[in-house]
């Protein structure tokens, strides 16, 4: 009897390891399939820039370098300006709190600041300085909006962001809202598209808890 116990142990030890495999394979595959559609959202935002005028432009923040725009956060200011000087936005909302980095003001602040200097006169720009999210970019961007009878803003980031900015702009009610999209000559895409797909999942995780109110 013992050999028989031990073919029938071997055979179910077996099956439970091709039961594995296959929940490994179909894992795979899914995580496959949705990096790929995350990608193909990217992309496909890509292509798509301001083309009418829009009331305001909302620029989306990033870091600072020792209080100054970081070379990233520039292509996105000076893609704004472009929109100001082609008259394509009477006013810009530069949107950022205060980075963890060691920065002794806001991102709001150092891009208003950059834009200043471009020659952007100063009551043209409204500051946005509590966001620490492109979530919260855009929610406390809507409430400025909503104060000042705003209706149809055009975002401002970089190629691979928008797709995901786009997504929570609709999510906060910004429903007039079209992208102004900058690609990048300084920064390294390849890592920047694969932290985007980390950060649209976890957007989506965001949204369906806020959306089911857990």
């Amino acid at each position: 009897m013992k050999p028989l116990a031990n073919a029938i142990s071997k055979r179910g030890r077996s099956k439970r390891s091709h039961k594995l495999w296959i929940a490994v394979f179909v894992l795979a595959a899914l995580g496959l399939a949705w990096v790929g559609y995350i990608q193909w959202l990217i992309h496909s935002a890509q292509g798509r820039t301001l083309g009418a005028r829009a009331d305001v432009a909302i620029v989306l923040g990033a870091s600072l370098w020792n209080d100054r725009p970081s070379p990233g956060l520039r292509e996105r200011l000076d893609w704004a300006y472009g929109l100001y000087a082609d008259k394509k936005v009477d006013r810009i909302i530069v949107s950022g709190g205060l980075d963890a980095n060691g920065a002794t003001i806001t991102e709001a602040e150092g891009m208003k600041q950059y834009l200043t200097e471009r020659g952007v006169p100063q009551d043209v720009i409204v500051e946005e300085r509590e966001a620490t999210s492109t979530y919260e970019n855009l929610l406390y961007s809507k409430r400025i909006m909503d104060r000042e009878g705003w209706k149809e803003p055009v975002i401002v980031t970089h190629q691979y962001h928008g797709a995901r900015a786009m997504d929570i702009a609709r999510f906060v009610g910004l429903t007039g809202a079209v992208p102004s999209l900058t690609e990048s000559r300084v920064m390294w895409m390849p890592w920047h598209k694969t932290r985007e797909t980390l950060a649209y999942t976890k957007w989506y995780a965001d949204k369906l808890r806020m959306k089911l109110n857990l």
